[in-house]
């Protein structure tokens, strides 16, 4: 693993000017691409003590073995070339966004002799036009077959036009005026250019002119007695109305925008855009981005940014300026870029990305956070749209049969199991200067989690103030554990909740005593704790001085996501993105969310910290328990033993722990 010491640039090499840069591994691969407004000051900070950086930031270093940058004149400049940096060098630890699914368009091949109209994923191509993207192709062929009425453009393949040119037959469309047929020579290819770009400026927002051209033409047909001609433009205008209807108005000012969200947690992002034209949702869609670097949701909009305008962007839209007719055959490569882009955040630099912006628009581009009205309001609408899709997301990973036995598979093979772990759990320590330790077991089962089998404690320590550090609180939590494994595993049918020591006593469990029996007497395949090998080592000691030995026992550790093994010299290294190692990850952050989460409840309540804390055996549920009971700590004090332990769910050990605790206190005080 490379010393990023060891290719430190020298103090005083690096100008203090805007710039980009590249980090390179021991292969000459760039892996990291950044900006600066200071090369000098930000390239500093990458090399400060590993301790002091984001995990993901201590891989990237590490993994780097030489860094190298380029001086220019601005910093609008410097985010155009880390832009192509990137687009050029897909460097594995930028953020890249990629699509929650392929997203269908409706295309108009203007740049063939006949153009079609059809549904296109993928790139885009040179000589179409676009519109869209729509949530699901059914969606465009209902659109579609509305406005072949109206505009009866050739939709068929080469293929289909190829043959019935051949035989001088239309196909059906051709046959029920949903075609103008120009394979049979029934319009000429000027005419049906001509055509297309009608339903091109209908699909661009100029509805009126057709609506308008469509009554006129209805009228003057009723005068002249043609009432079946009347009724097919009667029923034209209800295609267009219904067609029109998709698109609803949100913006009565006729807005042009891009609106995005932003939904995500420490690993994963959600980000859903609507693209608004002419006051209407002309378009919806979302990526999923993995967060392989240590950015936030400022840097996140950034490098969003860059990448959907950077090259006509993923969702473009095309706009269109009121209904002029563009010159025969030829299609307006108009910029992506709308006049107002809506943001959750603003990015860090947001006058240097709007510069960049108006530079592709050729106009101004304005940047911001909608803060009331009706853009507010569409805002948070696009804002659940991107948690919904987030949760989708998970739910497809982790809900999936097949996804969760292979990730299980995965697991079981890299680590050398008999059997895949059916049952995880998994160990967190939170602290904060080791006061108010708290340990987590969280519980996945099949891949999916039981957080009714989830579980605290409490770190008391030797001497009740707390473990020395993580390693010996991690040595007391799985101590505790699998010792209430190992007495429940051999209790009788009706057990004495009295007759437990006092360690087995302080496990601070999440329900109350009297409820559903805690399932601790079911051990699991594989335990998991959170760190390197430091706190696998501990936890292995725990097991193995409680004569535990069959159940599984790894590490995962935050800086390079290696899985680590007791007694191993060398982690595993699962394949990055491998359903395995996510779902490790995924019982790790969750290990570490309920434990943080339980931290700051304790920590929050340290203000109203009674002697009823320093009871070994004691936690907050039965202290509460015993707080309703009697309504003071005073009154608590007052009472004998037997009374206390007539309160539901605590036991004559327990009563005694806190009789002799509240005695000793009024002693001391």
């Amino acid at each position: 693993m490379p010393d990023p010491a060891t290719y430190r640039p020298k103090p005083g090499q690096v100008p203090d000017s805007p710039g980009v840069y590249r980090f390179r591994d021991e292969h000459g691969r760039v892996i990291y691409v950044g900006k600066a407004k200071s090369l000098r000051s930000r390239l500093a900070s990458y090399f400060q003590d590993l301790s002091a950086l984001h995990p993901r930031t201590q891989q990237m270093v590490t993994t780097a073995a030489s860094v190298e940058w380029t001086v220019v004149g601005t910093e609008v400049e410097a985010l155009a070339l880390e832009y192509s940096w990137i687009k050029e060098f897909d460097p594995r630890f930028n953020v890249k966004y990629r699509d929650d699914k392929s997203y269908p368009f409706l295309a108009v091949t203007l740049g063939e002799e006949f153009p079609r109209v059809q549904v296109m994923r993928g790139q885009k191509r040179p000589g179409t036009r676009y519109f869209g993207p729509y949530g699901h192709a059914w969606a465009i062929r209902e659109t579609v077959d509305l406005l072949l009425r109206v505009f009866p453009v050739r939709t068929c393949s080469a293929g289909v036009f190829r043959r019935a040119k051949q035989a001088g037959r239309p196909c059906l469309l051709g046959y029920i005026d949903k075609c103008s047929a120009p394979c049979v020579g029934r319009i000429s290819a000027e005419d049906h250019q001509a055509l297309a770009e009608d339903f091109c400026d209908f699909m661009a927002g100029d509805v009126a002119r057709f609506e308008r051209r469509l009554q006129r033409e209805m009228k003057q047909a009723a005068a002249e007695l043609e009432f079946e001609r009347a009724a097919k433009l009667r029923d034209d205008l209800g295609a267009l109305a219904r067609a029109t209807e998709k698109n609803a108005v949100v913006l009565a000012d006729g807005t042009d925008a891009d609106v995005f969200a932003l939904a995500g947690d420490d690993l994963e992002a959600a980000v859903q855009v609507f693209h608004v034209r002419g006051g209407r949702i002309r378009g919806q869609r979302g990526w999923v981005v993995e967060k392989v670097e240590d950015v936030g949701d400022a840097e996140l909009v950034e490098h969003l940014l860059q990448q959907v305008y950077g090259d006509g962007g993923p969702g473009q839209v095309e706009r269109e300026s009121g209904g002029a007719r563009r010159p025969e055959r030829s299609v307006v490569a108009t910029s992506p870029v709308p006049r107002e882009v809506l943001v959750p955040v603003l990015p860090p630099d947001v006058e240097q990305v709007a510069a960049w912006l108006a530079g592709m628009r050729g106009a101004k581009v304005q940047i911001r956070v909608p803060q009331r009205g009706d853009k507010k309001t569409l805002a948070e609408t696009v804002r659940r749209n991107a948690e919904q899709a987030l949760a989708l997301h998970r739910t497809k990973r982790a809900g999936d049969l097949t996804t969760r036995s292979q990730a299980l598979q995965e697991i079981q093979e890299a680590l050398g199991l008999d059997s895949a772990p059916l049952r995880i759990e998994c160990y967190d320590i939170s602290t904060t200067q080791g006061t108010h330790q708290v340990g987590s077991m969280v519980v996945f089962e099949d891949g999916l989690p039981r957080k009714t089998e989830y579980r605290h404690f409490v770190v008391r320590g030797e001497d009740g103030s707390g473990a020395r550090d993580d390693t010996a609180a991690m040595h007391e939590v799985l101590s505790r554990r699998f010792r209430r494994y190992l007495a429940e595993r051999d209790r009788s049918e009706e057990p004495d909740l009295g007759g437990y020591d006092t360690a087995e006593e302080a496990l601070d469990a999440s329900g109350p005593v009297s409820g559903p029996p805690a399932r601790f007497a079911y051990p699991p395949q594989l335990v998991v704790v959170d760190g390197g090998p430091p706190q696998v080592a501990a936890a292995a000691r725990a097991l193995a001085e409680l004569g535990v030995d069959d159940v599984a026992l790894c590490g995962l550790a935050k800086r390079l996501e290696e899985v680590w093994l007791p007694g191993e010299e060398y982690p595993v290294i699962l394949r990055r993105g491998s359903q395995g190692l996510y779902l490790l990850q995924r019982v790790r952050d969750e290990a570490h969310r309920f434990a943080i989460r339980h931290h700051r409840t304790r920590r929050s309540a340290g203000m109203t910290r009674s002697a009823l804390d320093d009871v070994p055996g004691l936690g907050p549920t039965r202290a509460a328990a015993l707080l309703d009971e009697f309504g003071s700590v005073a009154k608590i004090r007052r009472a004998t033993a037997d009374e206390i332990a007539a309160v539901k769910g605590i036991g004559p050990a327990t009563a005694r722990a806190v009789v002799d605790a509240l005695a000793g206190n009024a002693r001391g005080g």
